[in-house]
């Protein structure tokens, strides 16, 4: 079994944004939600659900946003 970097989607209260996403980068998400899906035992109705665990999973995995932040956090407080 594939072992991908998304867990469960949590519920949250949004923020509502409006992005636009090129054609083959949704054709990706979608297959991500399949897999996703297949993985989870469940279905994702809305692939576009994904994108903010990831950005979530991305920001919490980046070295540098994570060292800049603790910088500024040091500088500010």
């Amino acid at each position: 079994m594939t072992k991908l970097k998304l867990g469960p989607i949590v519920e949250d209260k949004p923020i509502k944004v409006a992005i636009e996403l090129p054609v083959s980068l949704h054709r990706d998400l979608v297959r991500y939600a399949e897999i996703l899906g297949r993985e989870q035992g469940q279905t994702i109705q809305d692939p576009v659900r994904l994108i903010v665990p990831m950005l979530e999973r991305f920001i919490a995995t980046d070295r540098g946003f994570a060292k800049a932040r603790r910088t500024d956090d040091t500088a500010t407080g």
